[in-house]
């Protein structure tokens, strides 16, 4: 597979929707995600991404003009031990409460399908990263109509064991901007991923469109001890 540029994929694509991106940094001691949305309703980029624990949760900038906040206010980021769980909705939370069953990853979303909201039916996108005695691994998961037709849901899982340092996957909702929303396609993109954490996030947050952006999460794990560093960015300040 063509490792590919992340920077370029953004900036070429107006509209991704919300976009995962997990791998391992070039030097190999960072264990890497990063999560982004995006909006093209007042409603949708009513929002900002506050910390909430180890993890965060999205938050309506302005309350008053929250519209729905069914599929707009959740938890994107929630940590299960070692485990750091990262979705864009409120399937965190039915990962974090399989998984704490003793359900793996793939189980625990047999309960969910994709987002309801006609003619998008918008791809729930799942990751989940596993850092332990120095190991790390993690797996992406996405769940789609089948075609745009919401009477069948397409589950696809990819796991990724032993990353290589400086590699990466991103999976995002949408192929590109368009009316219906076209859904992600094929497995999740190889991409190169930096060493330095505010290079990183930068380098992502200026990829981003403009107008359509409105935040983006990004951890950095220490693979060896556990530790993290995170950064959040808001369009909404």
């Amino acid at each position: 597979m063509e490792m590919l540029s992340l920077t370029k994929e953004l900036k070429e694509n107006a509209y991704p929707g919300r976009g995962i991106v997990l791998g391992k940094s070039e030097d190999g001691k960072k264990a890497v995600a990063a999560y982004f949305i995006m909006g093209r309703s007042e409603n949708s980029r009513n929002r900002v991404f506050v910390e909430d624990g180890e993890g965060i949760r999205t938050q309506a900038f302005d309350p008053s003009k929250l519209v729905d906040p069914s599929l707009i206010i959740y938890a994107p980021v929630r940590v299960l031990g070692n485990k750091t769980i990262v979705t864009n909705g409120d399937q965190t939370d039915t990962i974090y409460e399989g998984m704490d069953k003793q359900l793996t990853f793939e189980q625990s979303l047999r309960s969910r399908e994709f987002e309801p909201d006609g003619p998008n039916y918008t791809p729930r996108i799942s990751g989940i990263m596993h850092v332990e005695n120095g190991k790390y691994n993690y797996a992406m998961s996405i769940l789609k109509s089948n075609n745009g037709n919401p009477q069948a849901c397409n589950r696809y899982t990819f796991a990724y064991e032993n990353p290589v340092a400086g590699e990466g996957h991103f999976i995002h909702t949408y192929m590109h901007d368009g009316n219906p929303l076209p859904s992600f396609e094929g497995e999740p993109k190889l991409v190169s991923i930096q060493n330095d954490i505010d290079e990183f996030k930068d380098s992502l947050w200026e990829s981003l469109n403009e107008e359509n952006k409105v935040s983006l999460f990004v951890r950095f794990i220490d693979i060896e001890t556990g530790k993290y560093e995170t950064r959040i960015v808001n369009k909404n300040k």
